[in-house]
């Protein structure tokens, strides 16, 4: 499931994002610079807190200022007119920003698969996809949603007309563990972890189990103008950002300790459950183009894009050879 694009407050508008064009540092000093989460802190984000504060932004002279999310501003909009340097962005989102027109450029994958998928209820009548037929299936309300379940109930066998779709928000973990609806979609990552911790029985059914590809979900992007004016920054920004995810892989419990740290708001249980789920898929490793493409053809067939994205212009794609 697309989580909506995390949006920054009118008020870090009107102050500028901190870091973006020249700020007037001395030679030498680390370059300010500036990013928007998707959003609000979390386990996913583990990576960039933690080379936040082992300091691997500044080694590779980065001084990295981390806007969480607000409600009313456009993040793939703030990339674009240059109000923000980088940007976490669902890679749904950015194919949407590309087909409209915005001049962005996937740099890496936080996450190396899909983090959606529908959870039901424990249950004799809901044991696969093709199950939910007759059923209630909560949604978000995003195109995602309906994308997530028609791919998941057709790959089963199943008709995705036959599914009883209600809208719900975002709240999977309460509508669920009330048994309002039979199944929600949602983060497994996330919904799910969540609703095995309150001690709710649910399936969790991933959306690259049926039928999606094991696109990468989440992408540190740009604008290729920032690319192309400063790709010293890009590179610093990229290499320090992998390096912290190495670092969680290796450091788990020191990486959600710079979370934590960063967001005292955070319960360290949930965060540890959701990083402990999250592990296997953090590795930093780079695009692979056969998965981007089939992506791109799963979006356009299950009605998210118009047309297949052209990724040698979409993404950072390692070199061939």
């Amino acid at each position: 499931m697309r989580r909506a694009v995390a949006l920054l407050a009118a008020v870090l508008l009107l102050a500028g994002v901190a870091g973006c064009g020249g700020d007037g540092a001395e030679p030498g000093a680390p370059r300010g610079a500036s990013l928007v989460l998707d959003f609000t802190p979390n386990a996913v984000h583990s990576g960039i807190y933690a080379a936040q504060a082992e300091g691997f932004y500044r080694d590779a002279g980065v001084e990295l200022t981390i806007h969480q999310p607000g409600e009313s501003t456009d993040a793939p909009k703030l990339l674009a007119a240059g109000r923000t340097d980088f940007a976490i962005l669902d890679i749904h989102d950015l194919g949407i920003a590309r087909e409209r027109g915005l001049d962005l450029v996937g740099l890496m994958p936080l996450v190396q698969s899909p983090l959606a998928a529908v959870i039901a209820r424990v249950g004799d009548s809901v044991r696969s996809p093709r199950d939910l037929e007759g059923k209630t299936v909560g949604v978000t309300g995003l195109p995602s949603d309906e994308a997530v379940v028609d791919s998941e109930v057709s790959a089963d066998g199943g008709d995705p007309a036959k599914v009883d779709e209600v809208t719900i928000g975002f709240n999977a973990v309460s509508s669920l563990a009330a048994g309002k609806v039979d199944a929600a979609t949602g983060f497994w990552n996330a919904e799910g972890v969540a609703l095995e911790r309150l001690g709710v029985p649910v399936r969790i059914f991933k959306v690259d189990r049926y039928g999606a590809p094991p696109y990468p979900e989440l992408i540190l992007t740009a604008s290729h103008r920032t690319i192309e004016r400063e790709p010293g920054l890009v590179k610093a920004m990229v290499d320090a950002t992998r390096r912290g995810y190495s670092f969680t892989e290796a450091h788990p419990g020191q990486a959600l300790g710079d979370l934590l740290a960063a967001d005292p708001a955070l319960e360290r249980p949930d965060q540890a459950a959701q990083l402990r789920a999250l592990l296997p898929d953090l590795h930093p490793r780079p695009f692979d183009p056969s998965v981007l493409r089939e992506w791109s053809t799963w979006d356009v067939q299950h009605g998210l894009l118009d047309r297949p994205v052209e990724i040698h212009a979409a993404f950072d794609l390692p070199p061939v050879g």
